[in-house]
This record gives structure tokens, C-alpha cells and sequence, in this order.
């Protein structure tokens, strides 16, 4: 047991896919994965272990935000030998290249957090992906014949503010589109010398306020969990 996380030492598997909302792992566990087992409830952050295709494989909530993430992720990596997490989540897209229900595979997070700094004594407002799961969702994606675009992110720990123009950050580093965790979870696998991945799905188009209904999330998101979860077989 960690501080955060109630599993025993053995219950959650070397890879883990990690939504951010304790339904969506629920709701994951549930309908993709066979003998689910819920490991821990702790707080309501739930993490459930069973078997895709007959590996092993967890998926547990992040909560939102870089400090909920940073948590999860860290104790996931130190205290339970996790070697890989793939963030499985939603994001606004800034550009309307981008369209609702496309695919984001992120290469780079950026952000004006102070969150790597100090934590970590990462100097810099861009962090890559860490490892080779990268290059797997993009070969899995091309499998299962799905677009996966391949880009950078503003991940902020914002969600409402002021100034509704596009941060200054997300032009810099050319960023399609925003979420508030990869740069934290990329943080601490750089850290820690782990594999980490963000897949995202675009739910709201925010230059044209374009959103995914409640009833299509369902429908919008398996896609994505699949691509995680064929990824995921890769790295076990």
C-alpha cells in the first residue's frame, strides 16, 4: 500500500491506463477488461486489474490537474513497479484543424507550470513523451487503421480564466489543443526513467464552442481506449 492507493504490493499490473475520472476507469475495467477486480477506492480514486487478450493490465483514475496526476503516477511508478502509464483523457482543441473525435498521440507537453522545476529541478516548459510507447501508439493507430495525430499540447492549470485568447505558451510551441496533465505525468517519468504517453480525444472545438454531447462520450471515447489498450499489449 502507498499513501494514496490501497492495492497490496502485486495488484496493479507493469502497465497502467490512467483516465482521469474514477467513472471512466470504472466504466474501462468494466466493459473492456475480463475478471476486473477493483484494488483500490481510496478517496474515490478507483484502480481495477484484470486481463485484455490475457495479459495483464490496470486502469486507475488520475483526478485532474498536475498535483492529483503527480501523485498517482508517482506512487503508481515507486511503490508498485509500474514501468509504463498511458494517460487516456479528453482536450480542447484551439485550431479548427482539428476536428471533434479526432485522436491526439502527444510528442510534446508544455506549460507555464512550476510543477517539473520543483519537483524535480526539470529546467525548461517542454517535456517529450518518455520511452518507446510513443512510437507503439503510432504503429498500433496505423494497425487498427486509425488516425492518431501526432502533436504538441498546452497542458494548464487553468481551466477558466481572464484573457480567453490562446496562451502565449500554446503559440510558441505550436499546441493544437489543451489538457491539464501530461506535463506532470511526463515530469515524473522523466524523473523516475519510465515510459509515459498521452493519448487524447478532442471533445470541444473552443474557437467555434463545438462540443461532444454526453450521450456521444461513450460512443466518442472507445476508440481511443482501444488504441491504449492494443498499446498497452506491446509493453507487458
Amino acid at each position: 500500500m502507498s499513501i494514496h492507493i490501497s492495492a497490496q504490493k502485486g495488484e496493479i499490473a507493469k502497465v497502467v491506463l490512467q483516465p482521469g475520472d474514477p467513472l471512466r476507469a470504472q466504466y474501462i475495467a468494466e466493459n473492456f477488461l475480463e475478471n476486473a477486480k477493483l484494488v483500490s477506492k481510496t478517496r474515490g480514486i478507483l484502480f481495477y486489474t484484470g486481463t485484455y487478450k490475457g495479459r495483464e493490465i490496470s486502469v486507475g483514475a488520475s483526478g485532474m490537474g498536475f498535483p492529483s496526476i503527480g501523485i498517482y503516477s508517482y506512487e503508481l511508478y515507486t511503490e508498485y513497479d509500474v514501468e509504463t502509464i498511458i494517460r487516456i483523457g479528453t482536450c480542447g482543441a484551439y485550431t479548427t484543424d482539428l476536428q471533434l473525435f479526432d485522436i491526439l498521440n502527444v510528442e510534446n507537453a508544455a506549460s507555464e507550470s512550476t510543477y517539473a522545476k520543483y519537483a524535480w529541478e526539470i529546467e525548461g516548459d517542454l517535456i517529450p513523451h518518455q520511452g518507446n510507447i510513443f512510437g507503439i501508439i503510432n504503429e498500433t493507430a496505423a494497425e487498427l487503421s486509425l488516425k492518431a495525430k501526432q502533436t504538441n499540447i498546452h497542458s494548464s492549470d487553468i481551466f477558466y480564466r481572464k484573457d480567453p485568447n490562446i496562451p502565449a505558451i500554446a503559440t510558441k510551441y505550436n499546441c493544437s489543443a489543451v489538457e491539464m496533465e501530461a506535463f506532470g505525468l511526463f515530469a515524473n517519468a522523466k524523473y523516475l526513467g519510465k515510459n509515459a504517453a498521452t493519448i487524447l480525444t478532442v471533445s470541444d472545438i473552443i474557437p467555434t464552442h463545438e462540443n461532444i454531447s454526453a450521450d456521444e462520450r461513450e460512443k466518442a471515447l472507445k476508440p481511443m481506449i482501444e488504441l491504449a489498450l492494443e498499446s498497452a499489449l506491446k509493453m507487458i
